[in-house]
């Protein structure tokens, strides 16, 4: 994974990772995998650090309608309709950028 994705040093995950993973995570990958949990005393929703990051990645793939439902038999298959699903969110936000009036000078 670390030669694959030489800059990824780094996993947050949810409070339901705990356990012998992060220390598997050290040992076979090479990474540091960071818990993220919800403090013990506070009931109800609370935000936690870096949480929305994940949760706002998973609504940008689930507008495309086929990653809706988990029905994909490969996961070869599924990620690369996830790839599919990234690539058209940027074509949009680099088509939208490049119709947006340039600035006008200041002055």
């Amino acid at each position: 994974m670390a030669d694959a994705h030489h800059r990824l040093n780094l996993i947050w995950a949810d409070g339901g990772y705990t356990g012998h993973l992060t220390d598997w995570t050290s040992q076979h990958l090479g990474l540091v995998l960071d818990i993220v949990r919800r403090g013990e005393d506070v009931r109800g929703f609370q935000a936690l650090p870096r949480r929305w990051v994940v949760e706002r990645s998973f609504a940008w793939l689930l507008r495309s309608r086929r990653l809706v439902w988990d029905y994909e038999r490969r996961t070869d298959t599924s990620e690369a309709v996830i790839r599919w699903s990234m690539i058209a969110l940027m074509n949009r936000r680099l088509a939208a950028r490049a119709h947006r009036p340039a600035a006008l000078p200041a002055g």
